[in-house]
């Protein structure tokens, strides 16, 4: 049986691929052909970040994670932005625009689960210095 480590490992890789591949395609304006399942891919992108947040960041990698992770969401934000690539390099901007948004959806539910950690963690220090 798969270790906890092992399981988290598994859900990133599998989450940054499927956010990649679903982005690449979306930005060339192609779906995945899954035969209607296509709806539920911003939900597996979320129950992988979800466990990716829960057994992979550790508490010593708590802020580096969240810093990331903000500047990724920030990025997300603004993404078609990155469209302006499209004037020299069609479709790279597209493209770009698509695996930033995908990779976003991926890392949020981590992101919420890792800050709720770190806040946990700040309480009990609180409450343990009274």
């Amino acid at each position: 049986m798969a270790s906890q480590q092992q399981l988290g490992s598994y859900a990133f890789l599998i989450g940054a691929a499927i956010a990649i591949i679903v982005g690449a395609l979306a930005g060339l304006g192609a779906s995945v052909p899954l035969g209607g399942m296509e709806a539920y891919i911003p939900l597996i992108l979320i129950i992988l970040g979800a466990v990716v947040g829960v057994l992979n960041i550790k508490d010593k990698h708590i802020n580096e994670f969240l810093i990331a992770a903000i500047a990724l969401i920030g990025l997300a934000g603004t993404a078609g932005g990155l469209q302006i690539i499209d004037q020299a390099l069609a479709p790279l901007g597209s493209i770009l625009v698509g695996i930033v948004q995908n990779v976003a959806v991926f890392v949020a539910p981590a992101a919420l689960i890792v800050a709720l950690k770190a806040i946990k963690g700040m309480a009990s220090e609180q409450v343990n210095t009274l």
